[in-house]
């Protein structure tokens, strides 16, 4: 019993160093992006299409601030001339769920016209509104919608998968109110790496093309 005790001591220690060392690699090589990822909107560059990355508009029957700041950096981008097209990414996996429309909806509300809005339906995770964003889209070139630290992460797929990105930081949330989003941002770059570097995952649904024009 001992020894076996002894033997799951050894093998548990051994995974927790495992993880914490893909937590510090990944930190390191997503966040290299952070150069790629604007908080001034004078320096960013000019792109055809800028990218929301969903979030639901309300947690708990209260309003989402990432959301809601996310519609604001997009409105700011859009009314600076940084980008001609909003392409909103999210999901609508089920009937009474649908974050692509719901962001359409508070855009035009807010001023930005119709036709200028693509959506997204199967945008499940972020690793699969990027890869669409290029092989659904046809966009080589474009700007990412979100806080930096999930910008700095649309990017590092981005860049692994032909795809040159910028991003624009919408307003963070600090103290309490990020906590749980940081801790599972963790989590989330580590995935994204095997994603990219081990698993070659590919987006749970591909489909017909769509021209942004």
């Amino acid at each position: 019993m001992k020894r076996l005790f002894s033997k799951f001591k050894k093998i548990f220690a051994a995974s927790i160093l495992f993880v914490f060392i893909l937590f510090i690699v990944s930190e390191n090589i997503i966040g290299l992006n952070k150069k790629l990822c604007f908080s001034n909107i004078n320096d960013v560059p000019f792109n055809k299409v800028g990218m929301v990355l969903g979030t639901s508009k309300y947690i708990r029957k209260k309003l989402n601030y990432y959301y809601k700041y996310r519609i604001e950096a997009t409105i700011q981008l859009y009314q600076n001339k940084k980008i001609k097209y909003i392409l909103v990414s999210g999901d609508n996996s089920e009937s009474n769920y649908n974050e692509p429309q719901t962001f359409k909806n508070d855009l035009i509300k807010l001023g930005i016209p119709a036709s200028k809005i693509y959506l997204d339906y199967a945008g499940f995770r972020t690793f699969d509104s990027v890869i669409r964003s290029k092989e659904i889209f046809g966009q080589k070139n474009i700007t990412f919608i979100s806080q930096q630290f999930h910008n700095e992460r649309a990017i590092f797929i981005a860049k692994n998968n032909g795809i040159e990105a910028v991003a624009f930081n919408a307003k963070d949330l600090h103290g309490k109110l990020g906590l749980k989003t940081r801790i599972r941002e963790r989590f989330a770059r580590i995935k994204a790496i095997l994603d990219v570097f081990v698993l070659k995952t590919k987006p749970k649904f591909l489909g017909d093309k769509v021209v942004i024009k």
